[in-house]
Order: C-alpha cells, then structure tokens, then sequence
C-alpha cells in the first residue's frame, strides 16, 4: 500500500459498512434494494445527463444523446476512431489479460467530456467478453450500495463508475480494499466488541472515468494500474467519425459537408454527431435529403455555430469583455453577474473552449479577451473600441 493512504479497514463503525446501525438481515434486504436500484440504471450508459446545458455545442450528455448514441457508438478497439496511443496500449493489455486468463487491471480514464469515456469502458468488457454493470459517483450514495454492486458482480466483469471523482469519503474507503485486495472490509459492532468482516470478492474491473481528474485523492487514483488521458480529436478523426455515423443514419453526406461540421465540433465527437443529426434535419426538410457543404454551412449558420465552434452565448460573452470592460481583467464574479450566470457555469461551461482555442485567457486580475477574440469577432483598433458587426 501507498504510503500515506488511508488504511484498508474502513472507519464506519457499528455495521455501518453496509447500512448504518442496522441488523445484518435487515443489511441484506438494504443491500438487495440498493442493488435493484443500480440495476434500474440506463443499460451500458453511466454518464450523467445535464438538464441546464442544453447548448448544441456542449459537450455534456444531453437526452437526446442518450437516446441515440448507443447506435452510433463503436463496439469493438479497432471500430474506435482517434486516441490511437490510448488505443494501442489498451490493445496490448487486453491481449496480456486474455492469454493469462485474468481479469483486466483497474482502468482510469479521464479528459474532458464528450470523448468516448463510456464508449472505451464498454469496449473493454466487450473485448474481453464480460458483462458490464453501470453507475455514477453521486448514484452510490452509501458503503451498502457499493457493497451490493461488489457482491453481485460477475466474476471478471467490468463494473463502470461514471464521475468517480464524485464518490463521498466513505464509499471510498470501502472501495479501497475491493480495488487492491478484492474484498471487502466491514466493521460490525463497536468498542472492544468491534469486529473486522472480510467479505472476499470475485475478480473484477473497476472502470473509473472523470472529467475532474485533479479532485481524484491520492490514494484512489493509485491503486488503477492503467491511467489514461484522452485527448480533444483533430479535425481529420472528426470527420471521419462524422462519415461512419451519417452511414449509420443512413444520410449521404459529401466529404466537404463532412469536414464543414468536423471543423466546427470543438474537437469533441459528442458535439460533432449532434450537429450532423441538426444538420441531416435540414437536409431532409429543406433539400433532397443529401448534406452537401451548402445545407451544413446554411445549417449552422441558422445554429448560430461560427467557423471556430463559437455558438451565440460564447461571443455574447466576449463581447461583453470586449466592449464593457474593454477587453479586461475582470474577475469571474463580475462576468457571471454581467451575463446572469453563476460563476461555476462560467468555469466549467463557457471557459474551458475559449481558454482551448486561446480567445479567453486567465490572469491574476482576472480573464481578459485575446488578440485572437477581437479579430475573430470582427473588432478594430485597441480595446475598448467598437464592433464592426
């Protein structure tokens, strides 16, 4: 074990490892309960939906995507497009693990949303011809939801935890001996009276994505054996997954129309199928069904997303640097309240792509609207002139 981390033997006390103070009988009905409540979860679909971010251009899961991506999604390592050094070693571990008969070491996946997270870990279990079984950090609220997921596991299937970064403290430390020891430590009782059950596990795979890799403790992110960051995709990766899911959607679609929408997808797949479906509607209504580069330029420009992947509440936002605080700093206080939104939206909704593609930068004033914005957005002169627009 780590030095420093957290002992194997969880903290919760007088039978709380599995619910609280209750009796063992009354913990296993709890136990089975919790376990019919995870089963409820969307089959194979752990992300969790954002009901307030319903840009086109966001890349959070969103409902309709929950509803199509599955069709559109790869099944197998070598149908999987872009991330190809995430792609490689994934292919030799899997390989490793299969000649040795063995469960996969635990995978930690992490990078922005909307790059296929989900995707790999449901890959993995079909690659290595195992069921999965899908939650969320928030979904497992207490150490019996994590002790009746554990125990229903098949042995060496993937369990899939979507926002692990999310787990509370006390679920973690159940989760700590599972992860390196396969078993499941519960304290029963109190006092001199107290006693250690081992409860051993069968040969698993925990399956970690997050978007929020910084607020992972020490301790959990070191006992994954295998860690990968994915990447935002190049243009060329987008438009290749844009091709393969138009031919799923069955719409013909020219290769320009194809590299228009990948351009503008923000280097996300998640973005890019979502617009090609807008644009496919276009098509259908407004043409003969084909997307050609016209319908996609004529489709998202009624979408309001610009050749950068800027849509209207992102220049809205540096236009407002630009022209009421001349450009900046202004503390992120004062933008949201200009905008009327609150400030973890703007950090974690409207900043991350404007800071990616160097409109929007961070100082210790404050954010400030680049060189780059001013010119994109049609601005003359220094700071704090007018636009031409």
């Amino acid at each position: 074990m780590t030095a420093g981390a957290p002992p194997r033997q969880s903290r919760v006390r007088d039978g709380e490892g599995v619910r609280g103070r209750q009796p063992l009988r009354e913990q296993e009905t709890a136990g089975r309960q919790a376990a019919g409540k995870w089963r409820r979860i969307a089959d194979e679909e752990a992300a969790t939906i954002d009901p307030f971010d319903d840009r086109i251009t966001s890349a959070e899961l969103q409902e309709e995507d929950a509803r199509v991506e599955a069709s559109l999604r790869p099944r197998r390592l070598d149908e999987f497009i872009g991330q190809e050094k995430v792609k490689e070693n994934l292919s030799v571990f899997l390989e490793a693990a299969r000649r040795r008969g063995e469960a996969l070491d635990h995978v930690l996946l992490y990078g922005p949303p909307g790059l296929g997270k989900t995707t790999l870990a449901n890959i993995i279990a079909r690659e290595m011809d195992v069921p999965i079984r899908s939650t969320s950090g928030p979904a497992i609220e207490r150490p019996g939801d994590l002790a009746a997921i554990l125990t229903n596991l098949e042995p060496g299937g993937v369990l899939f935890i979507d926002e692990i970064h999310r787990l509370s403290r006390v679920v973690e430390e159940i989760l700590y001996p599972a992860l390196e020891d396969r078993q499941l430590d519960l304290v029963i009782g109190k006092g001199p009276s107290a006693r250690t059950i081992k409860l051993p596990l069968p040969a698993f795979t925990v399956i970690g994505a997050t978007t929020r890799a910084g607020m992972l403790t020490s301790p959990l992110r070191e006992r994954f054996g295998i860690v990968h960051h994915l990447e935002y995709y190049d243009p060329a990766s987008l438009s290749q997954i844009v091709r393969r899911s138009a031919a799923i959607l069955e719409t013909p679609i020219e290769p320009d129309a194809a590299d228009e929408i990948a351009s503008r997808s923000r280097g996300t797949p998640r973005v890019a199928n979502r617009l090609l479906r807008r644009s496919r509607d276009f098509a259908d209504v407004d043409g003969d069904g084909v997307l050609t580069l016209e319908v996609a330029r004529k489709a998202l420009a009624r979408l309001e997303v610009d050749e950068a992947g800027l849509d209207a509440t992102d220049r809205r936002l540096l236009r407002m640097l630009i022209e009421k605080f001349g450009g900046g700093p202004v503390g992120v206080e004062t933008m949201a309240a200009s905008i009327s939104e609150d400030r973890e939206t703007i950090e974690e909704v409207y900043e991350p792509y404007l800071l990616q593609r160097g409109f929007l930068a961070r100082t210790r004033q404050g954010r400030v609207a680049t060189a780059l914005a001013r010119e994109h957005l049609g601005y003359a002169g220094p700071a704090g002139q007018g636009s031409l627009l």
